[in-house]
Parts: structure tokens; sequence; C-alpha cells
């Protein structure tokens, strides 16, 4: 299948998938890790680079191209000094996806008794399990759905 170009130069390697867009999107290693830490309070360069360790030149091209597909958007900091990123809509939408990565990984990557970061809610509790659910609010799983598609 050859990749689909959008008009602002996103390439799309299956463009009837939405899991493939999206991971054309924001599906690398960076990526992600940016978006966690935005949600998290990170806004500057420093506040990213500091927190992720990845390398500069990296940094800079991921938060352009998360500002160009706007997850994120720069503006101004109150001081005026310097720039901050912040979360749009579309990027505070993924939060879910975050936190349904963090309970799979929290399930499967650590041992019993390690030591691990805890998502909480404002009463200190850990969120329940993300489970996906029909219209009806029953939950559903790989054997219940069908993907459908639209031609």
């Amino acid at each position: 299948m050859e990749p689909v170009v959008r008009l602002d130069g996103a390439t799309w390697t299956d463009p009837t998938c939405p899991v493939a867009r999206t991971l054309d999107l924001v599906g690398d290693r960076w990526s992600l890790l940016i978006i966690r830490d935005a949600m998290d309070s990170a806004r500057s360069f420093t506040d990213f680079q500091q927190r992720t360790g990845v390398a500069r030149n990296i940094l800079t091209d991921r938060l352009r191209r998360l500002v160009d597909h706007g997850i994120l958007e720069r503006k101004t900091a109150e001081s005026g000094r310097r720039q901050v990123y912040v979360l749009t809509d579309p990027g505070r939408d993924l939060f879910t996806v975050i936190v349904a990565m963090r309970q799979w990984g929290e399930r499967y990557t650590f041992a019993d008794n390690e030591a691990r970061s805890v998502l909480v809610d404002e009463s200190g509790h850990p969120l329940a399990r993300l489970r996906p659910t029909d219209s009806h609010g029953d939950h559903v799983d790989i054997d219940s759905t069908t993907v459908v598609r639209n031609n």
C-alpha cells in the first residue's frame, strides 16, 4: 500500500486505519514521553529535555512535529522571556491512551514488588482499570468486537 500524504504534509501509512494514523502522528517513543510529561506539567524545552533525557536535536524535531500536528501549542510564558508548550484539546484527549499504556505497563512490565510510579485521582486513589464498553455500557474485548471497513 502506497503512503497517502495529507495537505499539511503528514503521511498516512494506512489511510483507512485510525490506529495507524494515530501512530503516524504520535507513535514514536519520544513523542509519547513528551505528551506524558506535558500531562504532568512539563512546559519548557528544558523541562522536557531533563525529564526524558532525549537529545536536543530530537526533542526540537518532536516538539515541532507535535505543534505542527496540533497536539501541542507554543505560547509565550508569563515572564514573556521564553516559549512554553501546552497541550491542545486533541493533545489532552490522548490522556486515555497514556493511562491505558501506563496500566498495561503496570500489569506486564514490573515484578510484583518492583517500585513504580502510580497515577492517582484527586482523593489519592489509583485509577480503576480502563475497560472499553459498548453502547450499552457492557465491557467488550477482542472477542466481542469487529472492525468494519467503510469504503
